[in-house]
């Protein structure tokens, strides 16, 4: 009998060929597609003239509260000057205040204002609903394996930001 195995280690018995990974790979941009439309369609209503970047920046702060330049620009791999843009454009749209930070003025950590929340939410309420969709289809188990398999993927981002550790 084979030993089960530990919570994040490989299966060794899990040998996949170049085209069942190209597939998986396919997969994952015709998700991330499908993902952005949602998005852009939301961000089309909004009269804010803001993009994808911003929403995404304003999805991690609700979930990060407190990231700045560095930590946006590690988790969503945009440049630190790119980071830095969105974030002005969000705090010049009032959706996000930054404040100097306690130990380095110059680190300036930004949070959601309650008008932040409410445009972050606008768009992650489709989201949610598309992701549940689909985890549905999923079934139980594939819940689960697809959470591990994002996480996988993700790595060392999940570390990123004040007070994150990464998952066990």
């Amino acid at each position: 009998m084979i030993a089960p195995l530990q919570p994040g280690s490989d299966d060794p018995r899990l040998i996949l060929r170049e085209e069942e990974l190209d597939g998986g790979l396919e997969l994952i941009l015709l998700a991330e597609a499908s993902l952005w439309a949602a998005v852009d369609a939301v961000l089309e209503t909004e009269a804010l003239g803001l993009g994808r970047s911003h929403w995404r920046a304003a999805f991690l702060l609700r979930r990060r509260p407190g990231i700045g330049v560095q930590d946006l620009s590690k988790l969503t791999s945009l440049s630190k000057q790119a980071a830095s843009r969105t974030l002005s454009d969000l705090e010049k749209a009032g959706l996000v205040e930054r404040v100097s930070g306690d130990l380095d003025g110059r680190r300036r950590p930004a949070a959601l204002t309650a008008e932040g929340v409410a445009f972050e939410q606008r768009t992650a309420e489709r989201l949610r609903a598309l992701l549940a969709r689909a985890y549905r289809t999923g079934g139980l188990d594939g819940v689960a394996g697809t959470r591990r398999i994002l996480a996988a993927l993700a790595g060392s981002r999940q570390g990123v930001g004040p007070g994150r550790r990464m998952p066990t």
